[in-house]
């Protein structure tokens, strides 16, 4: 082998090994999702997040002031809408989660009419992840009228992860709904460089599992929240991973449901 030829093959390999993510030669694509709850609600970075070209995946609290307001300018902009559904958590104040929530006290078919009602009240969602929460997941008959209704309507669920115990995962997939679990807490902490190393969390758990999911917030945390997510957009995209709405993640999870 001459020297150019040597040189040549050196540089091919080196090039190799650098290259992100390739399979076969192909550079792929890691996906990563980020849902932002709480739109229809309070305004802090609603219409940063909005008017913005990451592909967020907008939550919706039904029944608040501006639920439609906010899921009708969503569409027309080209986010995927969810209904952010509010649930009883362990503990918290009841003013928190707004108007008709899912409470333990409910009865199997009140449960079933509000959630009927909330994803009716918020226009073009496609799923439903929990608002709190952490008490209502972990009660089996609540959690399946739940999951009937999301069923009915052909849409799919993610737990926001709010308890380990949560009945979702099990139910969901009895009853062949699509579900995703949340893996990271972007706003937790309510600062810029928080929210940016929690970006970078989510960039290794996508790259370690292939893809991941994220939850961050309007209103008190959210102008916040959209700085950091902004000011990470070009190291995600270095790293050759791509933000996607949820059901882009429920596609490639579920070719066939029963």
């Amino acid at each position: 082998m001459n020297l150019k030829r040597f040189i040549i093959c050196l540089l091919l390999l080196f090039v190799g090994i650098l290259a992100p993510h390739t399979v076969y030669g192909e550079e792929t694509i890691i996906k990563s999702a980020i849902i932002i709850d709480d739109f229809g609600g309070g305004d802090g970075g609603v219409m940063e997040f909005l008017k913005s070209d990451i592909p967020i995946t907008v939550a919706v609290m039904p029944f608040a002031e501006n639920s439609i307001e906010h899921a009708m300018l969503a569409h027309k902009n080209g986010f995927e809408i969810m209904v952010h559904l509010p649930m009883q958590p362990k503990k918290g104040k009841k003013s928190w989660l707004g108007p008709k929530p899912i409470t333990i006290d409910l009865p199997v078919s009140e449960v079933k009419r509000r959630v009927t009602e909330a994803i009716e009240s918020v226009p073009y969602a496609k799923g439903l992840n929990n608002h709190m929460g952490s008490l209502v997941v972990e009660n089996e008959d609540i959690v399946r009228a739940i999951v009937e209704v999301v069923k009915q309507k052909d849409m799919y669920i993610v737990d926001s992860g709010t308890s380990p115990k949560s009945k979702f995962p099990e139910i969901a997939e009895e009853l062949s709904v699509p579900i995703l679990k949340r893996d990271i807490f972007l706003d937790d902490v309510s600062s810029v460089s928080h929210v940016s190393n929690q970006m970078l969390k989510l960039a290794e758990v996508a790259e370690e599992q292939g893809a991941g999911i994220a939850i961050g917030h309007v209103g008190v945390t959210g102008k916040v929240c959209y700085t950091g997510i902004s000011q990470s957009m070009k190291q995600f995209k270095e790293r050759n991973i791509e933000i996607v709405p949820v059901s882009d993640l429920i596609d490639d999870k579920y070719f066939e449901f029963e």
